[in-house]
Formats: C-alpha cells, structure tokens, sequence
C-alpha cells in the first residue's frame, strides 16, 4: 500500500471499475498473446545466458494490478510487443538494455551485423551483434542480440544543429558501409534509430516508450545540442555484401524507397549509387521539405538526388563536401529553433518566444556546469 499512495492520483480506479478490469483480467483481457507466447517459451533459455525479460514473460508471471485498484494501463507488465520479432531485455551482466531479434541463420542480416561487429571505428553508425545465440525453439534460426535504440525522430528535432548532426552521422555511417564493400539497399525513415539515453538520461519504457520506465510518468528528454545521441542505421535484411574486387551491381525492386529512379529488376545498377538517391530522399523528405530553415541541405540534396547515378558523388566525397558546408555555419546558426514550413506567422512568433527561454534556461545550465 505504500507503493500505491506515492503513485499519481490518475492511476488508481474507484473500486466498481477496478473490479471490472479484476473480472476482464481473469477472463483473459491481458493475457499472452500468441505471438509473445514464443518468447514467453525462451525466457528461462535467455535468464540462463545473461538477458532477462520483463516480468510480463517469466514463468510465474501474475498481473501486478490484481488486488489493486491501479488501471493495468499504468502497470508496466499490461503492456505488449509492438513487434513480435524483437523483444527488449536487460543485459544482467552491465544492466544495459538490449533488443533481441530472431533472424533465419542463413540471413544477410545476421552475417553483416556479426562481420560490423568486428570492425571499429567511429564512423561505425551501424547497429551490430552484441551476442549471437542460438533459438532453443527453431534450429533454422538464430537470436541476433543488438544494442536497444529508439526511432531516430521521437522525440522530434528541436534545433538547426539537430540536423546539421544527424546529416553528418548518417553521411560517415554511409561512407563507412561502402568502405567495408555493403549497400544497405532500404535506407528509410524506419531503418534509422538513435541511441537516445543521453537524452533520456533516466530512461524510458521500451514499448511505451514517451513513458518512464514504470510505464506511469511522462518523460522529458533533454536537448539534442546539448546532449548529443548517436545515430545508426538498422535492418540489413536487404543489404548485400559484396566480394572483394567484384562491382557492386544488383538487380531487383527492393526497398522502402521505390523513387530511386535506376531501380530496376532487369538491368543492373550501382547499389551504391542507389543508397545515396535514398539517403538524399530521406534528408529532403524529412528535413528539406519539412523545415524552411535548413538551406545548408539544398545543395547536398540535389547532388544525392541527380537522376543519373554516374554523376552522384560517392559517400566519401559526400562527407568531404559536408564537413566543409558545415564548418561555415555558425553556432548561432545551429541553435535557432527548426521553423515548419506549415506554421503560420502567430505560431512563429509563439514558438521563437517559447525557443529563447528554453534556449535561455539551456545556456544557463551550461554556464552553471
């Protein structure tokens, strides 16, 4: 009961409905659904290997709200995987989160996240194997262990330098793939994720993840300028790589992005030059068409996103060409706030108002350490 009273009041339900849920839970509301029931099956397979689940997936797994009057919507162990091929754990040996992916042996995947593994560098913004582990319940399949990331834009980008950033990460994460011979081949907003526990320095929940880590109160990230998080592309699904000396021509439809225009599933084409259309597609997608302040991207656009890939400038000497675009921007520059190019003149002056005090209560958490 102590527990209970230094909950928020919202969480707790007057007795009729608390019954209510009680009788919905034992008839089965909140039970497993098949598709977590499978990793219900390996969870003791996974404590003995050092990855612990949550509790909603051990075997004496109880509802913690029965006997409470707390909505199960605020307990953390009501909550379900959003994708049942990858689940979040807790690495018992540092306390780290981690995701846990079941991919087929003979994956693409699982070869180029072991192969990134092995390579070190800090222009590596590639998600790679921590661990590989065999699946107690397929023998054709294994269990890919990867660091825990979140959706590259939750929460979304606040200033200029965001995305100054994140274009400069992405850019050496794709030079850096193409130096180690692989084309990614689905560069998309969903296949790019950030590790964003400098922001979330407390924490967040894996699934619910605008929630803390209790899955009650709402969390309140820092600021990406000044708490910098590191991006990395995901899901080598689709990615090839290619053997020393050979070219790096494919064939095939393939990908989030179908504007690339040289794709093609009879002629072949460069998967290099294909990876850049894509990257360029997203940098003008999500940033050159959303924000009107980030002219620095227009040129570096139009290069990525030339119709003809023979004159598309390789990754390395698209990151070249951006550190020196970038080293002009001043910091001024990069601290201005990111104007849509939706918002109306009343909401610009609201949100360059709101902008100078959080911008003024940031540099005064910076000048007092």
């Amino acid at each position: 009961m102590t527990h209970q009273r230094k909950l928020p009041e919202y969480v707790f339900l007057p007795p009729e409905l608390a019954q209510r849920y009680a009788e919905a839970t034992w008839r089965g509301r909140y039970d497993l659904l098949p598709s977590e029931i499978e990793w219900w099956d390996r969870q003791e397979y996974l404590a003995q290997r050092g990855y612990t689940l949550r509790p909603r997936y051990s075997k004496d797994w109880r509802p913690s709200w029965i006997g409470t009057n707390i909505a199960p919507h605020f307990c953390e162990d009501s909550i379900i995987l959003n994708n049942y091929h990858v689940i979040d754990a807790t690495c018992e040996k540092d306390g780290t989160r981690v995701a846990i992916k079941v991919v087929p042996n003979d994956s693409q995947e699982l070869h180029i996240a072991e192969y990134l593994a092995s390579v070190r560098g800090i222009d590596n913004h590639c998600v790679s194997a921590l661990d590989v582990l065999s699946d107690p319940l397929s023998p054709q399949r294994s269990l890919l262990v990867m660091s825990y990331l979140r959706p590259y834009n939750n929460p979304e980008f606040q200033m200029v330098g965001d995305v100054a950033e994140f274009v400069g990460q992405m850019l050496q994460g794709l030079a850096f793939l193409h130096r180690h011979r692989i084309a990614h081949r689905d560069i998309a907003p969903p296949n790019v994720m950030m590790d964003a526990s400098p922001i979330f320095p407390d924490g967040h929940h894996p699934v619910r993840i605008h929630r803390a880590p209790d899955a009650v109160n709402d969390t309140h990230p820092l600021l990406r300028m000044d708490h910098p998080v590191q991006y990395y592309y995901i899901h080598f699904g689709l990615s090839v790589r290619f053997a020393e000396g050979v070219t790096p021509h494919v064939l095939g439809k393939v990908g989030r992005d179908m504007e690339i225009p040289e794709m093609s599933a009879t002629v072949p084409y460069d998967a290099y030059k294909a990876d850049i259309y894509a990257l360029g597609n997203l940098f003008h997608k999500e940033f050159e068409q959303r924000y009107n302040n980030v002219p620095f991207l227009r040129a570096l656009v139009e290069m990525m996103r030339q119709q003809d890939p023979h004159v598309r400038p390789s990754a390395a000497e698209l990151v070249t060409m951006y550190n020196q675009m970038r080293a002009l921007l001043q910091e001024s520059a990069l601290r201005r706030r990111l104007v849509l190019s939706s918002e109306h003149t009343y909401e610009r002056l609201f949100n360059d108002t709101v902008a100078v005090a959080r911008e003024g209560i940031s540099n005064l958490k910076r000048m007092v350490g």
